[in-house]
């Protein structure tokens, strides 16, 4: 009798550990395709009536809004932080610096503006297309944005309309931790931008 009960007791304990294993391995599953979908939201979209392109959720828009005349036309801030007016007036004076006094660790900050006075050549760089629109973009380490504590300014300046003309320029201050992720960021972001017709 006990030799019968033996191998039954080892078959349902066989049964239920292969029962538990089954169940952690779903719920394993559900948490890490849980955890993918937060870590990678959708996109969001911005559009104006000069241009258009997607962005990580956590980018927010700033519409850039000015009653003053300046020497560059700045079209929208992108932020993972609150961003204020970058231009001051002291007298009769006119400052303008950055939107963000000070990035924040894994802090991004994304400007687009129509460009000073209209420029005859792209510069140096390296030769990229942005909608189609011959363009030359810089990655430097610091950087001009190293005045608001980024690790690395990608800057790109665009031909988007024949030579002589204002190009639009394209710059992102980013500060680490996260430089890589945010670099594919700045990617995506570029490839899929589509100007207006100009």
């Amino acid at each position: 009798m006990e030799a019968d009960l033996t191998p039954r007791r080892l078959f349902t304990c066989v049964t239920v550990l292969l029962a538990v294993a089954a169940v952690a391995s779903g719920c394993g599953g559900g948490v890490d395709a849980q955890s993918a979908a937060t870590k990678d939201p959708s996109p969001a979209k911005y559009s104006n009536s000069y241009l258009s392109f997607s962005h990580p959720a956590s980018w927010k828009a700033y519409p850039f809004r000015w009653d003053g005349g300046l020497h560059f036309r700045p079209l929208v801030y992108l932020s993972t932080q609150p961003v204020h007016d970058p231009c001051s007036m002291q007298g009769n004076a006119l400052s303008c610096g950055f939107p963000v006094g000070q990035l924040q660790p894994g802090g991004v900050l994304v400007t687009w503006n129509a460009s000073s006075p209209p420029a005859t050549r792209l510069g140096p760089g390296t030769r990229v297309r942005v909608d189609g629109h011959v363009a030359r973009r810089v990655n430097t380490v610091g950087g001009m944005c190293r005045r608001i504590g980024a690790d690395r300014t990608i800057d790109v300046l665009i031909q988007t309309t024949r030579l002589p003309s204002t190009p639009t320029e394209f710059t992102a201050c980013l500060r680490g931790p996260g430089l890589a992720q945010e670099e594919k960021n700045v990617d995506a972001l570029l490839a899929s931008t589509k100007f207006a017709s100009q």
